[in-house]
């Protein structure tokens, strides 16, 4: 024990470490985990996101890292003190009650990491070059996760007389039971030891500081900022190891935990020696994730750019293309069927020419208005409208219909006087649609025919 005078100098230890709040109680221990976490996530993102990587994503991977760095962390503690849970008179089942304090860094890293790498392949990102990132945000959170230590009155070193020697108080539950975890102090001090959890924080925002300089000044990636924090982290929790005198399993007199930081600070540097060097690609941290909501949504886009044009198409009514007949008369438009030329000798000319004068009682044909001149150029057959009242009678019909084969031989008729050509009829009066089911082409004309049309002609120009 040591006097009243030492005591006075020495950093005192806070007289509970949970508060009841009706039937919840309020950890101190919990709560500075929960702190510690909110802050590694929020760090961690803001470091990824410099990095140049999507935001969002640390969330996403703590949402797997968390619940496993807990659960290994409870595994390695129980692994490493099993006597306080398993024996004669012990109760396996306080190994399952984490509010109570006990977690093992290595195992709560090892797991935390497993969990990270479901998330980072969910997300199609590497995991070292998470891991660089939320480093010094791990580091941080361990810092603040101590302060839970302080306030469980645990993880204690030896004793001193040190002007910063830690006070640990007696603790008594309600009833007057002595509970040094979820008592209350009397005041009586108990002990004045090494503050352990103290030395552990403030060497740990050291190492959080050193690692923010050394990936601003080398641009570290690849895993090795991760490898590095490892292994700082171990040479700080060696020396600590060596001030603790709480209980602990050993082995050939020894804690586990010296052994385990020897361990992986030579893996932890084997890492940083021979990983490859410089920094990721920052395209190479995109989330795959993110890459595909992207290119799902101009997919999108596209599809609905398509289906608007396949309305557009299926709206778009098939008009036949009638061809207006030549202005000079005629059957057959120059250009529209192959045309033959024809020539004769005149006595066939003067022969029509005798005939003209009896074919000239039936009357001058009515020249056709122009319909559709500016006919759409379209790859499908033209439809040719038969002339109203042209060069050749028919009994008119309820729609216009396809020409299909050129009329029978019919009788020449004499010239029609000259009259001035008709204007095209801009809106021609509305009439019923034909219904053209499967247009033919007109087949070219034969040598009687070409040869009549060629003389028709001839006799028009005389």
């Amino acid at each position: 024990m040591t006097s009243s005078a030492q005591v006075l100098a020495y950093i005192p230890s806070p007289p509970r470490g949970v508060w009841e709040l009706g039937p919840f109680p309020l950890r101190a221990y919990a709560l500075f985990i929960i702190i510690g976490i909110i802050v590694a996530i929020y760090w961690g993102e803001r470091r990824w996101i410099a990095r140049g990587g999507d935001p969002g994503t640390i969330l996403d991977v703590a949402i797997w890292a968390v619940p496993f760095g807990l659960i290994g962390g409870r595994l390695y503690h129980v692994a490493t003190d099993w006597p306080t849970y398993f024996g004669d008179g012990k109760h396996p089942i306080d190994a399952l009650k984490i509010w109570q304090g006990g977690l093992g860094i290595w195992g709560a890293v090892l797991f935390g990491a497993l969990g990270a790498w479901i998330g980072c392949r969910q997300r199609g990102i590497p995991l070292p070059a998470l891991g660089d990132a939320i480093a010094p945000a791990i580091l941080l959170a361990q810092a603040i996760g101590r302060l839970g230590n302080y306030f469980n009155q645990e993880l204690y070193g030896r004793e001193t007389h040190l002007p910063w020697g830690l006070e640990i108080y007696q603790r008594f539950d309600t009833s007057g039971v002595k509970d040094d975890l979820n008592g209350i102090s009397n005041g009586v001090v108990a002990g004045v030891v090494h503050p352990t959890f103290l030395y552990e924080l403030l060497w740990n925002l050291i190492v959080v500081g050193l690692l923010v300089l050394i990936d601003k000044r080398f641009k570290i990636g690849h895993g090795r900022l991760f490898a590095l924090y490892v292994a700082l982290y171990c040479v700080g929790r060696f020396g600590v190891e060596l001030l603790r005198v709480d209980h602990a399993s050993h082995i050939a007199g020894i804690r586990i935990n010296l052994f385990t930081s020897v361990i992986v600070f030579v893996l932890a540097v084997a890492y940083v020696i021979f990983a490859k060097k410089g920094r990721e690609d920052p395209a190479d941290l995109k989330s795959v994730v993110a890459l595909a909501g992207s290119d799902s949504d101009e997919s999108e886009e596209s599809d609905e750019s398509d289906e608007i044009v396949e309305i557009i198409d299926e709206d778009e009514t098939e008009v036949p293309t009638v061809i207006a007949p030549p202005k000079r008369g005629g059957l057959f438009k120059r250009g529209g069927v192959a045309e033959k030329e024809v020539t004769d000798d005149d006595a066939w000319v003067e022969s029509l020419k005798a005939d003209a004068p009896a074919e000239a009682e039936k009357g001058a044909p009515e020249p056709t208005p122009a319909v559709g001149e500016d006919a759409v150029d379209e790859p499908e057959p033209e439809v040719v409208a038969p002339p109203k009242g042209g060069l050749f009678k028919r009994t008119p019909k309820p729609a216009p219909a396809v020409v299909e084969d050129a009329a029978p031989e019919p009788e020449p008729e004499a010239e029609p006087e000259p009259e001035p050509e008709p204007e095209p009829v801009k809106e021609p009066e509305p009439e019923p649609e034909p219904e053209v089911t499967e247009p033919e082409v007109a087949v070219p004309m034969s040598k009687q025919e070409g040869r009549l049309s060629g003389l028709i002609r001839r006799v028009r120009g005389n």
